[in-house]
């Protein structure tokens, strides 16, 4: 059994809710960070956190874009670039901030929406070409020449556990008409609103089989990203959610469990007005669970721990912390959540550049001590 299928076996346990060997440990970092781990730790130019940490888990994007466009650089200089991506979307990033932000988006109105044209999400060049694209390229930095995705997938395969991942409608509507243009317009005309919905639907469930065929077997599930609340609440009520978005969602994780794969739903904020749903459509576990939303995972696990399993909510504030007991603290606690399976340990959404590279090593450490099944009293 190679090291990937190990850890494979790790995953689906926990997501299965049953104690595999360790409790798995999956992660996201943003760019700094690696930028700062690369600096200060051990591997020069070729650090790679999932195998410096030798991590199970590993999520790897396809193109998602509408359009086979690649990455058009409108203006670059010191401090400032901005660019035009296969969404129709003009970003701006600058380096005093963490975020991009969209300063222009081509399909703005209802007939621009309706008239929207989705170039074949079966299109070989998605999954076999090296094509920059808006999701694996535009974030906190511009990462521009990212490998194909079955590169990627191949490159980690053997060692890691690999899923996929596909945006769930919601994910894709904001980023092509902009986050306050889309809400107005579902408060406006939502049968409008619910008719794209439907497109988007056709388009994404195309972007997970291609990718699943394209894998070949090396996919072990999908994250489903869908962003739909912040810290208190939902962007729209979840009636809105349950008539338009939940059958979409459905959809996609029903194109992963025909294949033998799980789900990973990850989703900022706070929606938990709809976990019972997700629960019913086939999502298998929930990401990241932001600590600052107010979720906490001991407290999921009490009320859904024996239909639902969880990803994440490793409080990242304890974390920049930087000090040793608050973050021993918060890990065994999380850790205790683990009993019985059903929990998949990583931060509450991605390691910033503010928590020094030897605190997330320690985290690392007390995980390999006391995250051994049976679990250690240590974790209460």
């Amino acid at each position: 059994m190679t090291k990937g299928q190990e850890k494979t076996q790790r995953i689906l346990s926990a997501i299965e809710r049953r104690e595999p060997d360790r409790v798995p440990v999956g992660e996201f970092f943003w760019t700094n960070f690696v930028k700062r781990a690369r600096n200060e730790l051990a591997g020069g130019q070729d650090f790679n956190p999932y195998r410096y940490w030798d991590l199970d888990l590993i999520v790897i994007t396809p193109n998602m874009d509408p359009h086979l466009k690649g990455i058009q650089v409108l203006e670059s200089r010191p401090g400032r670039t901005v660019v035009k991506t296969g969404f129709g979307a003009t970003i701006e990033l600058r380096d005093n901030c963490p975020m991009p932000s969209f300063l222009e988006c081509d399909t703005r109105t209802y007939d621009e929406m309706d008239e929207f044209a989705f170039d074949d999400p079966r299109d070989d060049r998605r999954f076999f070409v090296a094509l920059d694209d808006q999701l694996n390229s535009v974030s906190d930095a511009l990462n521009l020449g990212i490998p194909p995705f079955i590169d990627r997938v191949n490159a980690y395969a053997d060692d890691f556990c690999v899923f996929g991942s596909v945006c769930e409608p919601h994910e894709m509507i904001w980023r092509i008409m902009g986050t306050t243009n889309v809400l107005l317009k579902i408060g406006e005309d939502p049968i409008r609103v619910a008719r794209f919905v439907e497109r988007l639907g056709d388009f994404l469930v195309g972007i997970a089989e291609g990718q699943i065929l394209a894998a070949n077997g090396k996919l072990a599930g999908l994250y489903i990203w869908g962003d739909i609340a912040y810290d208190r609440a939902m962007f729209f009520s979840p009636d809105f959610w349950r008539s338009v978005y939940k059958s979409q969602v459905a959809r996609l994780c029903a194109v992963a469990h025909a294949h033998g794969l799980k789900t990973i739903y990850h989703g900022c904020g706070n929606a938990s007005a709809v976990f019972e749903d997700m629960i019913q459509i086939g999502v298998d576990a929930y990401n990241p669970l932001e600590a600052k939303a107010g979720l906490d995972v001991v407290d999921l696990k009490r009320r859904y721990g024996t239909r639902w399993s969880f990803n994440g909510n490793l409080d990242v504030r304890v974390l920049t912390t930087n000090d040793k007991d608050q973050i021993r603290r918060e890990v065994l606690r999380k850790l205790s959540a683990a009993r019985g399976g059903g929990y998949i340990i990583q931060s509450d959404h991605s390691i910033p550049d503010n928590v020094n590279p030897d605190s997330y090593d320690y985290v690392i450490q007390l995980l390999r001590e006391y995250g051994n099944y049976p679990l250690e009293e240590a974790v209460g």
